[in-house]
């Protein structure tokens, strides 16, 4: 049986198969991140938008990426701080919304403890200085290893893990009650 070679349409189909697959998955994680790296749903929309036609102008590049999932969370936080350099720009900052997380099987008394403490734990997360911030929402958020961190960053490991340390422990020492 013969093989015809691979047409310019099939790579293009090929490429918009991986991206979709991949924003499908960490369509998620990515909002999430984005989300704290702005400040608020909207920005946070409007990065992820931005942050998919960046991937899709770039996808010639896919080919020579060793970790796709790394290379679009990189565009993703370039976009997250252009966009937040944007609103600083503009003079519009705001504090984040909360996200609505409440169980259904909580009493009322439990949702809204829980509400305060992930209200607490969100404005905590917000107070952490940017670098560790970053690191710890793609570990958290993004989903992603220290080696893959390293790789959306470009630094070295030890400083990955070294960040993530850092806000680790700032946060456990400003949410110590939280239970």
């Amino acid at each position: 049986m013969e093989t015809r070679p691979e047409t310019s349409t099939d790579i293009e189909t090929r490429l918009r198969q991986r991206l979709e697959s991949l924003f499908a998955d960490a369509h998620g994680e990515i909002l999430g991140t984005l989300f704290y790296l702005v400040g608020n749903k909207e920005d946070a929309h409007d990065a992820l938008q931005e942050t998919f036609l960046k991937c899709w102008r770039h996808r010639e590049q896919i080919a020579q990426v060793a970790n796709l999932r790394a290379w679009v969370f990189r565009i993703a936080l370039n976009t997250g701080r252009d966009c937040r350099k944007a609103a600083w720009n503009r003079r519009r900052q705001s504090l984040p919304e909360p996200i609505d997380m409440v169980s259904t099987t909580d009493s009322p008394d439990a949702g809204m403890i829980r509400d305060e403490q992930i209200l607490t734990l969100q404005h905590e997360v917000m107070k952490l200085r940017e670098q560790e911030r970053e690191v710890f929402l793609l570990r958290q958020n993004g989903e992603l290893t220290y080696e893959q961190i390293a790789e959306a960053t470009s630094l070295p490991l030890g400083t990955v893990k070294t960040r993530m340390r850092t806000a680790i422990r700032t946060l456990r020492k400003a949410v110590g009650g939280l239970s």
